[in-house]
């Protein structure tokens, strides 16, 4: 018989420090005195959402949630924290419960911002006072009337309304991820980022990837285990090091977020200083087969 994988307490929803355990895993954590506890309803952020490793404003981000995407509340704690899971790649952390908006799962159509950066005015002209900060992968909804001159009026998540430029809703030219990660030069690095305004290593292999329709896990290790293992690598192959991951360009050179240069940059393995300390701790690639 296979023994069991440990659960991954990035998934699983589950705090040996609290005994505090989501309902559906009654049976596999072990010890005695575990309250379980049914996630609540879905929320979503109207803002990027900052998710951090304990109940704490000073304990490091894991993660953020992009505008409009869905996160499955845990259970809320005294002091104002609520335990939440991202919808997309189920990743758990901790954020504000002020932060968090009903969310709604009816209405118009679905837009998806596609700019890198863009923001949500409170009428159709530029001029118009700011309504919200947008990023590519913030989820909107279309609102009732007719578009003006370029601009679509939008509901926020928090059903506030609002006028978005067209082209930031329309599909960008994607051909690979090394493509739209290239877009993302001297973006800053910031630990647990997962946009345009700042991102880590392994948030920029998820948007590239998630830009082309293909949903990767959150950190570098589970990316590695979810893609193929390749020798060779090629264009768009994610290149793995130990607690690190970069976006292949061709065979040699590399675009990554990363904390030496504080932003997103182009590497060539084995070139140079740093070129070189990549090539010498590289543990391998992935492919995307599915």
């Amino acid at each position: 018989m296979t023994a069991a994988l440990p659960l991954d307490p990035r998934t699983h929803a589950y705090d040996p420090d609290t005994r505090l355990a989501e309902e559906g895993l009654r049976g596999q954590v072990e010890g005695e005195g575990w309250r379980f506890v049914t996630p609540q309803a879905m929320r979503a952020g109207n803002a990027r959402v900052s998710l951090r490793a304990r109940p704490d404003a000073d304990a490091p981000q894991v993660t953020e949630a992009l505008p409009g995407e869905a996160l499955e509340v845990i259970t809320e704690q005294a002091g104002g924290w609520a335990w939440v899971r991202t919808g997309h790649d189920r990743y758990l952390g901790w954020a504000r419960a002020e932060a968090l908006v009903p969310r709604e799962t009816a209405g118009g159509e679905t837009l998806r911002v596609t700019a890198l950066r863009a923001h949500a005015y409170a009428g159709p002209q530029v001029s118009a006072p700011l309504r919200a900060e947008l990023c590519a992968g913030a989820v909107l909804t279309r609102a009732p009337g007719e578009a003006a001159g370029g601009w679509v009026p939008v509901h926020l998540p928090d059903g506030q309304a609002a006028w978005v430029a067209q082209a930031a809703l329309s599909p960008a030219p994607v051909t690979d991820a090394a493509a739209f990660a290239l877009r993302l030069l001297d973006t800053p690095y910031i630990w647990g980022g997962r946009s345009a305004w700042g991102l880590d290593c392994s948030g920029l292999a998820q948007l590239a990837y998630a830009a082309l329709g293909r949903a990767l896990p959150r950190d570098a290790d589970q990316q590695r285990a979810f893609l193929t293992p390749v020798e060779a690598p090629q264009r768009g192959d994610l290149a793995f090091f130990p607690g690190h991951v970069g976006v292949m360009l061709d065979g040699r050179r590399m675009v990554h977020a990363n904390a030496t240069h504080m932003r997103v940059t182009v590497e060539t393995l084995g070139e140079g200083e740093y070129g070189a300390r990549l090539a010498g701790s590289l543990t391998g690639y992935g492919r995307w087969t599915a």
